[in-house]
């Protein structure tokens, strides 16, 4: 070590047997100087721990950081599958629903943590992508610092803590006065999202900044502990900017979550082993084997709102409103097809069924009634193909007279599905002038116009 031809080398600690980088002036480890032997004199305390600390950011993996992270985006893919991250596919997926919680459905408080909420039409997931950089900034840190099992203890149960706040949120009656309108909610509406886990960890990173101040580099220092509430009070006075649209009681919950659990669970500095861990790792295996079954109980009541995967590049990256579009052409096309096939007028019906097959998923009920409108389209065909050969006009009349009345039941259902799931799609039905229906002549009524 006291070699001049030795400089510029990694070396190994005398005093405790540590690797020391080329250049260092003493051990990361025990704090020794470079060149000494067992005897020699160590750096101050504080300057080893900041040494400790710098090394276990550096070092440390974020394994559970990138698990979760790529959790939430594949559900929220999933969820884009099964027609959109929002409705009735929100909540199939376990979307915090309190009126579903007090039905005994307790998997709402856990596996909303992994799910994100798109808008109807809207080409960027920006839920997902501003939570999943919060999760990308701010957990490696947390992971490091505590170890993949705190984290993932600090994630599942802060998330848990930001549901539970808003479960009790829901109070129209507290709303009168600011404070009231800023945590408290009126409705009962469909909640998702890891903003509550990653207040939990900005409130981990808070008491953690402060406890250990003494031991953090100066640039640490300003950035975890009071460095971080410049952030904190920004992001409560967005919250009351969107408050009834923002979460605010699920974001203080985990924030509240946070900070009690960083006060009470210790921080253990690297290289330091101890039984304590084997208790820990049994937590996180718990929590985590907890997660899955709460999936499993999605997966059994996830009832119609299955993933469709035809058609996947299209629902990837085409607007759920580019697929409204789509779909209501075809389905337009079905109807004109219909009319012109029980008139005799075949000639365009296989050109619909092939719109129909190609017409993109929105939801399970979308499906049923394109299906539905191919079989009437058929019906409608076979009719007209039949005519020359049939000599019975009574059972005629009763054939047509019965796909009419099939095609009126399939528009009833069309309409109310429109009223109801087609607005989250931005669908409205414009009605055009109708003319009655003559059965004598096997004249079709003619389709009400949907349009995007």
């Amino acid at each position: 070590m006291n070699q001049p031809s030795a400089s510029g080398r990694t070396t190994v600690c005398r005093s405790c047997g540590a690797l020391i980088g080329a250049g260092e002036a003493a051990c990361a480890v025990c704090g020794a100087a470079v060149g000494g032997g067992a005897g020699a004199a160590r750096l101050p305390r504080h300057e080893v721990e900041t040494m400790r600390f710098a090394r276990a950011i550096l070092m440390r993996p974020a394994t559970f950081t990138i698990i979760f992270l790529v959790a939430n985006i594949f559900l929220y893919l999933l969820m884009s599958s099964s027609g959109g991250a929002y409705g009735e596919v929100l909540v199939a997926y376990g979307a915090k629903l309190n009126a579903l919680i007090n039905a005994g459905e307790w998997w709402r408080l856990i596996a909303p943590i992994f799910l994100h909420v798109s808008m109807p039409g809207a080409v960027i997931p920006f839920h997902l992508l501003v939570n999943m950089y919060g999760l990308w900034m701010l957990g490696p840190y947390v992971e490091r610092l505590y170890g993949s099992a705190k984290f993932v203890f600090f994630w599942i149960v802060t998330g848990i803590a930001g549901f539970v706040a808003s479960y009790y949120s829901v109070q129209p009656e507290w709303q009168t006065n600011a404070v009231g309108r800023f945590l408290f909610k009126s409705d009962d509406v469909p909640t998702a999202g890891a903003s509550g886990a990653l207040f939990g960890l900005v409130g981990v990173l808070l008491v953690f900044g402060i406890k250990f101040r003494h031991e953090l580099p100066e640039g640490f220092r300003k950035a975890f502990g009071f460095g971080l509430l410049p952030m904190v009070l920004i992001n409560i006075f967005i919250g009351y900017l969107g408050r009834g649209f923002i979460d605010n009681a699920g974001h203080m919950g985990g924030f509240v979550a946070g900070i009690l659990l960083a006060l009470f669970i210790g921080y253990k500095r690297p290289g330091e082993r101890g039984p304590v861990s084997i208790f820990w790792h049994a937590v996180q295996i718990a929590l985590l084997l907890l997660v899955v079954l709460s999936f499993v109980q999605v997966a059994r009541h996830l009832g119609d709102a299955r993933p469709n995967f035809e058609n996947a590049p299209e629902q990837l990256f085409d607007s759920n409103g580019a697929n409204a579009v789509a779909y209501i052409n075809a389905i337009n096309s079905g109807r004109q097809a219909f009319a012109s096939a029980l008139n005799g007028k075949a000639g365009n019906t296989e050109q619909a069924i092939e719109a129909l097959d190609r017409a993109p998923h929105l939801d399970s009920k979308a499906d049923q009634l394109r299906n539905d409108l191919k079989g009437l389209i058929v019906r409608a065909r076979d009719f007209s193909a039949a005519a020359p050969k049939e000599r019975n006009p009574k059972r005629r009349q009763q054939e047509l007279n019965q796909i009419v009345a099939d095609y009126s039941q399939w528009r009833q259902r069309s309409d109310e599905w429109v009223k109801t799931e087609g607005q989250n799609y931005g669908i409205i039905i414009q009605e055009q002038p109708q003319t009655p229906p003559n059965q004598q002549d096997g004249t079709a009524p003619p389709a009400t116009n949907t349009k995007k």
